[in-house]
């Protein structure tokens, strides 16, 4: 008999490839600096955002940084220049957000003295406070002198106060409000300014276009740089890469180290962080920036480690604590990372969707369905824990619906674009589907940069499964077992692959572990174990594995295999009884000759004192099974038994 019905590959033989998942997978920031500039202010939000921004043509969720430039202003002095940036870089907290995360107990000593309130537009900025600051210039644009001698000086002072509330809008994450004020003012030097908004709202090929008449300028290659990449222009990627790679500016390296994060060279992005850290130890965002690479390369304790540097100046910081909460998830539990998160979730600061979406992930997915599809063009990893989240409740077509028209960019959308394939493939009995599952897993699993990786010979492991090639999914199996002790799911599979190259008794063992009630019940497992039972001499097991469970057209292939593999391992007398079931059922030729047979084999084991395929009740059970059958064939088998009854005691 064929066992095709054995090794259907299950959906979560692929499900726990994911690296990023013990369930679903959490959020960390993206990161992408654009310029880092001395007369140019930005908050945390704008430095590591982990995906406060909801736009409607934003289509993923990066973080880059791009500055927009004062104008028009007298321009700061050198020690104010160094202060200023110094500050920025260090990563000081401003007043609005400082006073949200106080009313939740978070905050250093030094936030807990009341400082003294801004006087100027300067202080404003200096702290980052952009909601003062915007309050600061709307109260300011009340102000403004009446009278004719004074209506130029006013419109003139209008459109710098225009383009400070423009400044501030794009800081405090309303890209489009700074869009729409930029554009009002009809001013030709604010173009890069323009640009700018326009990338953090998805607007590359509009942004592209801009910048085509606006002066060269640091700022200007970067956001080339950036836009490079996401419009796929690999020429000019690569030149405008060999520009800022001969750059020593801190700026330009850090952008330069922001797109080996994106690019996923993450080893790249530590090298080019540590360098600047070096020269400039003042800069402490850098050490949280060198924790979330570290994090990317599963090193989560060095991660915390490096963190932790950070976190003792500002132990407030959403970013950072969002971090750490990853962090404690990966190397203890979804409970553990809620304890660190829960403080901020409520607070109203910005990042609040990014800690929405890691509480259902630190939950287990609990809340999934209200929370994550608001999230789906917000966070990225929304849309693949939400079709997560589909496959593990059986909704393959949903999982379907969200996946098909991403195109994968990262191993582990790769890895689930895999799986929800072949979980369709196996469903739908469709071959396009498994060869689509097939070359994406293999894709990650071959690749240089993942073949070594847990989730990279994991892959491999499905696509070889996917080819019904077993003896390579055991080599790589064999290679991470170590991982896996005790994981349901990886012994399942295992044990799959084990029975299909003939090892019939490390496959029962492996089965018979797995305490999961949800594969315990899948037809799938019944049918393994009970060929595994038949081949390792206890088909009395298998026969009791059928007898519980329900009827229905899976017990009746489950019957067959148990009957023909019974036979094929002169296992006789369950044989015969499966047979004999089997002709009770659908009373063919072929399920006769298949009783007949069985019960011969019986006779001939009795005949020869033989250790198996005896019934325990002796020859009158087999003449038992003879009399129900309705052949006539069986009546001559019982008369022939009977005539040598003496030779079977």
């Amino acid at each position: 008999m064929s066992h095709c019905h054995a090794f259907r590959v299950r959906i979560s033989l692929v499900l726990d490839l994911l690296v990023l998942l013990v369930l679903l997978r959490p959020c960390v920031p993206l990161l992408m600096f654009i310029c880092l500039t001395n007369n140019e202010r930005h908050n945390e939000g704008a430095t590591i955002t982990v995906i406060a921004t909801v736009t409607k043509r934003r289509e993923d969720n990066t973080t880059e940084n791009y500055k927009l430039g004062r104008r028009k202003t007298k321009s700061p002095t050198a020690r104010e220049r160094k202060k200023k940036e110094k500050m920025i870089l260090s990563r000081g907290k401003t007043d609005s957000a400082s006073s949200r995360h106080a009313a939740s107990g978070g905050g250093m000593q030094q936030q807990q003295r009341k400082a003294p309130a801004p006087a100027t537009l300067e202080d404003f900025i200096i702290r980052r406070d952009y909601t003062g600051a915007r309050a600061f210039l709307e109260y300011a644009n009340d102000e403004q002198d009446e009278g004719e001698e004074t209506a130029q000086q006013n419109e003139q002072q209008q459109k710098l106060i225009d383009q400070w509330i423009a400044f501030c809008n794009f800081h405090l994450g309303d890209y489009q409000q700074a869009l729409t004020q930029y554009q009002a003012l009809r001013d030709p030097q604010l173009d890069l300014n323009i640009a700018v908004c326009m990338f953090y709202l998805g607007l590359y090929e509009e942004a592209q276009q801009l910048m085509e008449g606006t002066a060269d300028t640091p700022l200007k290659q970067r956001l080339l740089f950036h836009l490079a990449h996401k419009l796929g222009d690999d020429q000019q990627w690569a030149d405008l890469l060999d520009t800022l790679l001969s750059t020593p500016s801190v700026e330009q390296q850090l952008s330069l180290a922001s797109m080996h994060y994106m690019r996923a060279h993450y080893q790249e992005a530590i090298d080019v962080y540590k360098r600047v850290l070096v020269d400039n130890k003042d800069y402490l965002a850098i050490n949280v920036y060198l924790a979330l690479c570290f994090y990317k390369l599963d090193y989560y304790d060095m991660s915390q480690e490096v963190l932790d540097v950070y976190l003792s100046q500002h132990a407030d910081s959403t970013i950072a604590i969002n971090l750490k909460a990853c962090n404690r998830f990966r190397l203890f539990s979804g409970r553990v990372a809620e304890q660190v998160i829960k403080n901020i979730a409520d607070n109203g600061t910005f990042g609040a969707d990014l800690i929405r979406h890691n509480l259902v992930v630190f939950r287990n997915g609990e809340g999934a369905l209200r929370v994550l599809p608001a999230l789906l063009n917000i966070v990225p990893e929304a849309r693949l824990n939400l079709a997560i989240y589909y496959l593990k409740q059986g909704d393959v077509q949903e999982a379907h619906a969200l996946m098909k028209e991403l195109q994968p960019t990262s191993p582990h959308e790769y890895i689930l674009k895999g799986v929800v394939h072949a979980a369709l493939g196996q469903q739908l009995g469709s071959k396009e589907h498994i060869k689509t599952a097939q070359q994406n897993l293999h894709l990650v699993g071959s690749s240089a940069t993942e073949c070594d990786t847990i989730p990279g010979r994991q892959s491999m492991a499905s696509a070889f499964f996917l080819y019904e090639q077993f003896e390579e999914v055991l080599v790589y199996m064999n290679s991470i077992r170590s991982y896996f002790v005790n994981d349901d799911v990886f012994n399942y599979n295992f044990a799959q692959a084990k029975c299909a190259t003939g090892y019939y008794k490390e496959a029962e063992e492996l089965l018979v572990q797995i305490s999961d009630m949800d594969i315990k019940n899948q037809h799938t497992y019944c049918m393994i174990l009970s060929k595994c039972h038949i081949h390792c001499g206890h088909p009395e097991l298998a026969w009791n594995i059928f007898i519980t469970r329900d009827t229905n057209a899976e017990a009746f292939v489950l019957l067959q295999l148990i009957a023909n593999e019974c036979y094929k391992c002169e296992e006789f007398w369950v044989a015969a009884k499966a047979f004999d079931m089997l002709e009770k059922l659908d009373p063919s030729p072929e399920n006769w000759e298949g009783k007949r047979g069985a019960c011969a084999g019986v006779l001939y084991a009795m005949a020869t004192k033989a250790q198996r395929g005896r019934p325990s009740g002796g020859i009158s059970e087999v003449i038992g099974l003879l009399r129900e059958s309705s052949n006539s064939q069986a009546d001559s088998m019982i008369k022939t038994i009977r005539k040598h009854i003496s030779t079977f005691k």
